[in-house]
């Protein structure tokens, strides 16, 4: 357990504007949803992704990295990875496991027409949406152990989105469902203290010398 007065000391070095703000995001972080990435090879689209994770209020994003390795690109991001918990998994099938180990259906997007449509979805269980490389999407084997397959509706000449702009609509339907229902999908008041002050580690500068600094004065 951490030590109240070490916290209490670091929230001196953090702005009461900033501490006001993990207050207000808490209050919007959900482990409900997740997102899982499969194979994504465009760095800038999979960092897109753990973008719009953050700002819909996913806590979780996880990453299958079976063919292309680590592609995450903090740049692009634009530190939504400072507040989101990325998860890596070095096979689609391990990340499967551990989601459903977690108790998470797994819906697959896919450009299919006969997979469920967004419009139809429904927040009655915690869901991990899963997203595909942006030419080959899913693998079969992830759309065969997929619970559900869902698809974007589309009514154009263009039938596939970038993954990244799939994610955020996707995410942003599935949300504001989960926020308008009585689904019990806020992190618990246990998770967000965890959560604010690992934030607030993050947000000191020099955290390792503060830290020792409060040692050393007791």
């Amino acid at each position: 357990m951490e030590d109240p007065g070490l916290i209490a000391y670091l929230e001196s070095f953090v702005s009461e504007d900033r501490l006001r703000r993990f207050a207000e995001v808490l209050q919007w972080r959900t482990r409900y949803i997740t997102v899982a990435m499969e194979d994504v090879y465009h760095l800038h689209n999979a960092s897109a992704v753990i973008r719009s994770a953050d700002v819909f209020g996913l806590q979780d994003v996880h990453i299958i990295e079976e063919r292309f390795g680590k592609r995450l690109d903090k740049k692009i991001a634009l530190g939504a990875q400072k507040w989101v918990d990325i998860h890596r998994h070095p096979t689609t099938e391990s990340c499967l496991k551990d989601l459903r180990d977690k108790g998470y259906r797994i819906l697959a997007t896919t450009p299919r027409k006969d997979a469920l449509s967004l419009d139809q979805l429904t927040v009655d269980h915690k869901m991990a949406f899963l997203f595909g490389a942006e030419k080959e999407g899913l693998s079969d084997k992830a759309l065969k152990e997929a619970d559900e397959l869902i698809h974007i509706p589309m009514v154009g000449f263009t039938e596939s989105l970038n993954v990244s702009v799939a994610a955020a609509i996707v995410l942003q339907r599935a949300t504001s469902l989960l926020h308008a229902s009585r689904a019990d999908w806020r992190m618990s008041d246990v998770e967000k203290e965890e959560k604010r002050v690992e934030w607030i580690k993050k947000s000191v500068r020099n955290l390792d010398k503060i830290v020792a600094r409060y040692h050393l004065d007791r």
